[in-house]
């Protein structure tokens, strides 16, 4: 007779730890959105509604000096304007140009790198030592550079001078020589970094294969290009990325060095839209600039994002 009360309670006990179970798992998503509350917090607040504003602003014509009162919409004319503004495309060709630093760097980068890590001894030194440019401040590093490229009194012209060439660049004060400068200073500046994590790469890769390629026969050249470069490919791509997004957002080098001159030949995108925000108080127009920026890097992004799959090994 107590047979069916017995099968019926396992039956009951059921629902109840069905419950108990839901109630766990909501309480440990809860705990969760609360542990990761900030964080989404600080992205909508400092990344996201900035990008909303820009997105608005693009359409405005406002100085934020005056308030609000002087707000007007002005439609597509920030676009137009910026199509036909000469120094725009002056800023942008020499961000393409700027570029360029990024494969330079990478390929001193590996080439030290390669030679610190099976060819040097005191290897910890020279990852301090080529680091420490990396981890300055900005700001000092610039001005010290300021000193050494001095036309007439700094050291680098009175080397040259001492050595023969009576007429040496006027470096950062030359409009010819003022880029390539700046491009040589963040080159300085980067090589830790990217050789740091290139040696990273390197010392992932298996010894044994190293040892097989020169048992079959296989010289210095064939082992870099068979084994090396294949495997230190996703740091390659990695450092690709965030050197060229890096070089989108530049501006403390050159707001130390040039600030954008002399005649506009180091003025990068980001300086020039600082310039027009902050200075000629051109709040919409700046917001545009920002706009093709922002643009141009998830383009770039995503081409290589995409290109990936073919010489990128995993």
């Amino acid at each position: 007779m107590d047979a069916a009360p017995m099968a019926q309670k396992p039956m009951a006990q059921k629902p109840a730890r069905k419950a108990r179970a839901g109630r766990l798992q909501r309480t440990e998503s809860l705990v969760g959105w609360l542990f990761v509350a900030p964080m989404l917090l600080g992205i909508s607040i400092f990344t996201l509604f900035p990008i909303l504003i820009m997105l608005i602003l693009n359409f405005a014509d406002w100085d934020f000096v005056l308030g609000l009162e002087k707000f007007s919409w002005a439609g597509l004319e920030n676009f137009e304007q910026l199509f036909d503004d000469r120094r725009f495309h002056k800023t942008w060709t020499n961000n393409m140009v700027y570029m360029f630093t990024v494969p330079v760097c990478m390929a001193i980068s590996l080439l030290l790198a390669i030679v610190i890590n099976k060819h040097v001894f005191l290897k910890d030194f020279f990852k301090v030592a080529y680091f420490m440019p990396y981890i300055s401040s900005v700001v000092a590093v610039a001005v010290v550079w300021q000193v050494l490229f001095h036309p007439s009194k700094g050291p680098v012209n009175q080397f040259l001078r001492m050595i023969g060439i009576s007429d040496p660049p006027r470096w950062i004060a030359d409009p010819d020589w003022a880029l390539l400068s700046v491009m040589m200073i963040s080159i300085w500046i980067s090589i830790g970094f990217n050789m740091i994590v290139y040696m990273a790469g390197l010392q992932a890769i298996p010894k044994d294969l190293y040892e097989s390629a020169e048992i079959d026969g296989a010289g210095g050249w064939t082992k870099f290009r068979r084994i090396t470069l294949p495997l230190v490919s996703p740091t390659t791509f990695f450092l690709l990325i965030t050197g060229i997004i890096y070089t989108f957002k530049s501006f403390d080098l050159i707001a130390v060095l040039t600030m954008g001159g002399p005649a506009g030949s180091t003025s990068l995108m980001v300086w020039y839209m600082y310039e027009t925000a902050f200075l000629n108080l051109k709040i919409g127009y700046a917001s545009a600039i920002g706009t093709v920026l922002f643009i141009s890097v998830l383009v770039i992004t995503l081409v290589q994002w995409v290109g990936q799959q073919k010489w990128v090994n995993y």
